[in-house]
């Protein structure tokens, strides 16, 4: 079957249903989230000799039904939902409500049929979640620690207190948990070696690189660094030169490794340090050498990974 006559569904996944469109076919069916509501969206979707199923990210609420039509044979992809609404509004299609969106996703998928999304991966979306939490508790954490910076009564104290070091107790819990993930997944444990092996980056910035970025290693040198969310974009129109802003690309991922990136192109990673304070020498913002150092170090990554070697500097030295 030729890849443009492949059957394709569009799910919008919300807290207590899914609607799901088959273009190819003028079908849409709603289907409650439950076990049985699953098995049903399954044994339709293979009846209707659907290949491929793409819903958007949904906060965790699409999990169940990946895993079901994963588990059915039924290809899944996760696409962003920013990207489909955009698509939408660039075709004229103004309303929306969740039938229209899971036509917009089908159709989204059907135009973009050749990288719509990223496979299901299990075991990645388990480590996702892992880092994910880890980063929630981290951010709770300096919260409170910031609150209770200020004069406040004593109980108030008390209380931050004992929270404070329950979450410490926790997120060590959590990187534990992502340490054995890692371990127990050969693709991983092999991926954070070589990450690891980077100067200046350790076990927590490998773990989001793994995480959030899977393409490393399959992809160019150009599209990496704008998977990240670092790489430049024109802002030009005739005769007017505007500014260059990154923008875009996956911002948790960027902001997880934005300081370990810091540490490596101002102290730990000779490579790195030499690239950030020729671009000072030359004028360059620091934000603006820093987010240059990142695009480096993730293509740096991305090369490494390619060819499965560890970090060697007289590789990546500037010349």
């Amino acid at each position: 079957m030729a890849q443009n006559d492949l059957v394709v569904a569009g799910i919008d996944v919300a807290k207590d249903k899914v609607d799901v469109c088959i273009r190819s076919l003028s079908l849409r069916r709603t289907f409650a989230s439950t076990a049985e509501g699953r098995r049903e969206l399954a044994t339709w979707l293979r009846r209707k000799k659907v290949a491929k199923a793409v819903m958007e990210a949904s906060g965790g609420y699409e999990r169940e039904w990946v895993r079901v039509l994963h588990q059915a044979g039924i290809e899944v992809r996760i696409v962003d939902p920013k990207r489909v609404r955009s698509f939408a509004l660039s075709a004229g299609r103004l309303a929306k409500n969740d039938t229209i969106d899971a036509e917009m996703i089908a159709w989204f998928a059907e135009t973009f049929s050749a990288a719509p999304g990223q496979p299901h991966d299990a075991a990645r979306e388990e480590l996702r979640a892992l880092v994910k939490a880890r980063k929630h508790l981290l951010d709770l954490q300096t919260r409170l620690k910031s609150q209770n910076e200020h004069a406040a009564p004593g109980p108030v104290q008390k209380s931050y207190a004992r929270i404070l070091k329950s979450l410490a107790a926790e997120i060590a819990k959590l990187e534990a948990a992502i340490a054995v993930k890692i371990k127990a997944t050969p693709d991983f444990a092999e991926r954070a070696e070589i990450i690891e092996s980077v100067p200046g980056l350790a076990e927590t910035t490998s773990a989001t690189i793994i995480a959030g970025m899977p393409e490393l290693g399959q992809v160019s040198n150009k599209i990496c660094p704008a998977l990240l969310g670092a790489a430049p974009y024109d802002d030009d129109s005739g005769h007017r030169r505007g500014e260059r802003h990154i923008k875009g690309g996956r911002r948790w991922v960027r902001n997880a490794i934005y300081m370990p990136c810091l540490g490596a192109a101002t102290q730990n990673n000779p490579v790195l340090k030499a690239f950030y304070h020729r671009l000072i020498a030359k004028g360059k913002e620091p934000k603006v050498a820093l987010i240059a150092c990142m695009r480096r170090l993730i293509v740096i990554i991305n090369t490494m990974i390619a060819r499965r070697q560890k970090w060697d500097p007289s590789r990546y030295a500037l010349n």
